[in-house]
């Protein structure tokens, strides 16, 4: 389970290391792909083809289905980490994310995201304020 906030840096080239509590995991490979709110998720290669196989039971009937697997797989890149525990995200990830040289890549469970700094920053201080009223409506009982 990827879990905690880091603060790691792009280098010049586009490449970022990976967190050291998060490179067992994805030791195999991994998909990085575009998230909601422009992060960018990144999935174990093994937990991107359970995601796929879900998505892929949606019917192709369905528009909003069709939009959601074209943008989300379109932007997919499988990755695997370098010597250095560093992967490189392609220019049109990095486009879509805003990201810049100050990153900030959280573990939420079953993937991590990576967040523009000042974006994830901005997402949040807005996110925090509703947090506590949240919990019953999104996961009714959790506590």
């Amino acid at each position: 389970m990827m879990l905690g906030t880091y603060t790691p840096k792009l280098d010049d080239k586009g490449r970022v290391i990976l967190p050291a509590k998060f490179r067992e995991e994805l030791a195999g490979g991994m998909v990085v792909t575009r998230g909601q709110e422009n992060c960018l998720y990144v999935f174990s290669t093994a937990e991107f083809d359970q995601v796929h196989e879900r998505i892929r039971q949606a019917p192709l009937s369905n528009r909003q289905a069709r939009d959601f697997m074209r943008v989300f797989l379109s932007g997919a890149s499988s990755e695997l980490p370098d010597t250095q525990n560093r992967i490189t995200i392609p220019a049109p990830l990095r486009g879509y994310a805003g990201l810049d040289r100050e990153l900030v890549v959280i573990g939420a469970g079953s993937h991590a995201e990576i967040w523009d700094a000042e974006a994830w920053n901005t997402y949040l201080a807005a996110a925090e304020s509703g947090y506590s009223e949240m919990q019953e409506e999104v996961i009714p009982g959790l506590f």
